[in-house]
């Protein structure tokens, strides 16, 4: 089991930044791909960003790219979403996922508790 715990929500102005963190404990971290999504109210959950195990292979729904940015840091079994020139149209809650051997988020392993974010304009 991996347990999957995000942080860094929060409320912030249009075009202000938040970054958010997926901290990783449980079974070894090695060898998972971590990614990020995010589901508004009354909408379904969809992907944000994604990261290889190595980091070396990042993707991104294409209404984030340019403003987010995500990275890990194995040593400390963290990733990170850097969210940049947000808009209102990114409130939704936040979760991190891991899925084991993937490139691609065909499918998601675990999945976190989720963090609220809120852009007012």
């Amino acid at each position: 089991q991996v347990q999957l715990a995000e942080s860094g929500g929060g409320l912030v102005q249009a075009g202000g930044s938040l970054r958010l963190s997926c901290a990783a404990s449980g079974r070894s971290f090695s060898g998972y791909a971590m990614g990020w999504f995010r589901q508004a109210p009354g909408k379904e959950r969809e992907f944000v960003a994604s990261i290889n195990w190595s980091g070396g292979v990042t993707r991104y729904v294409d209404s984030v790219k340019g403003r987010f940015t995500v990275s890990r840091d194995n040593a400390k079994n963290t990733v990170y979403l850097q969210m940049n020139k947000l808009a209102p149209e990114d409130t939704a809650v936040y979760y991190c996922a891991a899925a084991l051997g993937i490139a691609v988020f065909t499918r998601v392993d675990y999945w976190g508790q989720g963090t609220q974010v809120t852009v007012s304009s």
